[in-house]
């Protein structure tokens, strides 16, 4: 079996290249030169020459401030870009796999958000993961679509490293606590996701780590095991405006999981300790 993982270099389809597979089992990871989603007649040269059984699609353009200044090409590579590839892995029978966003709900939910809760984004980049996900219903027979929230990994940058990374800098750091949502480790999705893939229980999913906290709580729980941890403040979103609106409540329900009989996600802070023992180990060898 092959496995074409699209956004190879990215946070969660360098995971995904990392997941131990059984043997038979080939992932390929192709990156933004390698495969140019945006082009229609390169995806198809691409695509035919591999000839895939399952498309995971990491790639995506997730820059949310910089999406509401420039709409068309969040639009281009998260509507156009999964649109051409979702056509030529019909053709081809490979399974589709299409990694969306917890932002293409507005954030005014009370209580976990399921898998058949309306979508209604409230921004430009929340509204281009929306047509992605259309693009995948409209022009594939047999897909899953993944929905998740707040990711951290090792790859690039994320809420995690960048807490880390001031924590060096600075004695007191101040955090957005009336945000609410669910932290997702990379390794964490990666797994779920090849676990998705290996069956025909088709159809959209939320996955994200178990358990709910404001940003203020999770960088609470990233030091939680520091001796010297910095001062960490409490604030509000208005005394941090960003270009475009972040949802407010972001709990995404595992209704999906849970009715397909997959394993259930562990917690958030389990996954938070997972995530740093790899990277001290990783800043040790180095």
């Amino acid at each position: 079996m092959k496995i074409l993982v699209t956004g190879a270099n990215g946070q969660l389809g360098s995971a995904v290249l990392r997941v131990p597979v059984e043997e038979g089992v080939q992932l390929i990871g192709m990156s933004r030169a390698e495969l140019d989603i945006t082009n229609e007649e390169h995806v198809k040269t691409v695509l035919e020459t591999i000839e895939p059984d399952v498309i995971l699609h990491c790639a995506a353009y997730t820059k949310v401030d910089q999406a509401e200044k420039d709409e068309m090409e969040a639009y281009r590579v998260n509507a156009i870009g999964t649109r051409n590839l979702c056509v030529v892995a019909e053709q081809l029978g490979a399974l589709f796999l299409y990694v969306s966003t917890d932002y293409v709900f507005d954030g005014r939910a009370t209580e976990p958000i399921d898998e058949w809760t309306p979508p209604s984004p409230i921004g430009v980049y929340g509204r281009s993961k929306l047509a992605g996900e259309q693009a995948v219903q409209q022009f594939h027979s047999k897909f899953f679509i993944v929905r998740t929230s707040w990711v951290f990994g090792h790859t690039g940058s994320n809420f995690v490293k960048t807490m880390l990374r001031l924590a060096e800098k600075k004695t007191e750091l101040r955090v957005v606590d009336d945000q609410i949502g669910s932290p997702t480790y990379a390794n964490d999705l990666a797994e779920a996701i090849v676990s998705l893939v290996k069956t025909k229980r088709y159809g959209i999913y939320h996955i994200s780590n178990s358990g709910t906290c404001s940003w203020y709580e999770f960088a609470k729980g990233i030091f939680a095991l520091k001796q010297t941890p910095p001062s960490i403040q409490p604030c509000t979103t208005a005394e941090f405006p960003t270009l475009a609106q972040r949802p407010k409540y972001s709990v995404l329900s595992h209704k999906g999981l849970h009715l397909n009989h997959f394993a259930p996600m562990r917690h958030w802070k389990e996954a938070i300790q997972a995530f740093l023992e790899i990277e001290k180990e990783d800043s040790h060898s180095e």
